[in-house]
């Protein structure tokens, strides 16, 4: 989710595998690619996403010295873990709130402060998505019962939150605030859309 606009990049559902990691991280990469500043990636204790990132696109510093070049995440990306648990603590014992897990470029400059790493907003809309979608509830008739099924009505939800419903913090749709279109779409709209395969 991209903070400033609240535009969800990718809306996948899944058992927590290798596979689904992988497609986040991949359309991740996309994204600091296609962009030109930085790009920083915020997780909540999942460490697999920073591992994925860092295999896909690190590159090699080339220092001068002697002995192999470390590798390091491309110039401009950051990534920061917000750290939940008791059991990674420092040397002295302390706990780390935020930790870098992999090494970063030594030319970028962006650092975000302590305060600023989070995944609040993200988990406040998967929490939004249980209470709205009644496919994820087990008590009620239309429960999805396949993985198929619950992506189908992610996908709709997707639609409508990028491109429809203008999000309460923005007052915005999020593709406009982000550019991609120049007004929100309506239900009619977004009905009449061809989907040309």
């Amino acid at each position: 989710m991209d903070r400033a606009s609240r535009f969800i990049w990718h809306l996948k559902c899944g058992r927590k595998e290798q596979k689904l990691f992988l497609e986040a991280m991949m359309t991740v990469a996309e994204l600091f690619e296609r962009s030109a500043e930085s790009l920083q990636l915020f997780t909540d204790g999942e460490k697999r996403y920073s591992q994925l990132l860092f295999d896909i696109c690190h590159e090699v510093l080339r220092t001068g010295k002697r002995g192999r070049p470390t590798k390091v995440l491309p110039k401009g990306m950051v990534v920061r873990l917000k750290n939940k648990s008791s059991k990674r603590r420092d040397s002295e014992g302390k706990l780390k709130k935020v930790e870098t897990p992999k090494p970063e470029h030594p030319e970028t400059t962006e650092k975000p402060e302590e305060k600023d790493v989070h995944a609040n907003h993200v988990e406040a809309f998967n929490s939004a998505i249980r209470r709205y979608l009644s496919a994820f509830r087990r008590r009620t008739n239309t429960y999805a019962k396949s993985v198929v099924g619950l992506q189908r009505v992610l996908d709709i939800f997707w639609m409508v939150h990028n491109f429809v419903r203008s999000h309460f913090t923005t007052r915005e749709v999020p593709a406009v605030a982000l550019g991609i279109i120049e007004k929100g779409l309506t239900w009619e709209d977004l009905l009449q859309i061809r989907l040309i395969s």
